[in-house]
């Protein structure tokens, strides 16, 4: 019996840079979701349980910072590892994705090959 893929659920509001993710995700055998801002985030995390979730901070709606605060506060999904994607590096928004307990935080732009790396060492780490 072959084991299931690991689902990761991706979070941008711009589309070319979720396919780019998706895709990279898709060829080392994840199973993706896509969501394109914070509230439908939330939404395709109890639809589909993902293991991990990619969250741009900058999105309508609802932010990345709020999505990833709503995600660890709610214990139905605060076991699902959360890597925040952001072109904002100052050391406090680092803090701040710190404080909220976010597993990982990659500035943009980002090497796809350690997106990859992140997603895989977080889904295969124990909860």
């Amino acid at each position: 019996m072959t084991e299931a893929p690991v689902r990761v659920l991706v979070v941008d509001d711009d589309d070319v840079i979720r396919q780019l993710i998706c895709l990279n995700l898709e060829l080392e055998g994840f199973e993706v979701f896509q969501a394109s801002d914070g509230l439908d985030a939330l939404a395709k995390v109890r639809e589909v349980d993902p293991a991990v979730v990619t969250l741009d901070i900058m999105m309508p709606k609802l932010d990345g910072w709020d999505a990833a605060a709503r995600l660890r506060s709610d214990p139905e999904t605060a076991h699902v590892r959360v890597v925040l994607l952001s072109a904002r590096a100052q050391e406090a928004d680092l803090k701040r994705g710190s404080r909220l307990g976010v597993d990982y935080y990659l500035t943009k732009p980002f090497d796809p090959d350690e997106l990859v790396a992140v997603v895989r060492r977080l889904s295969e780490a124990p909860a």
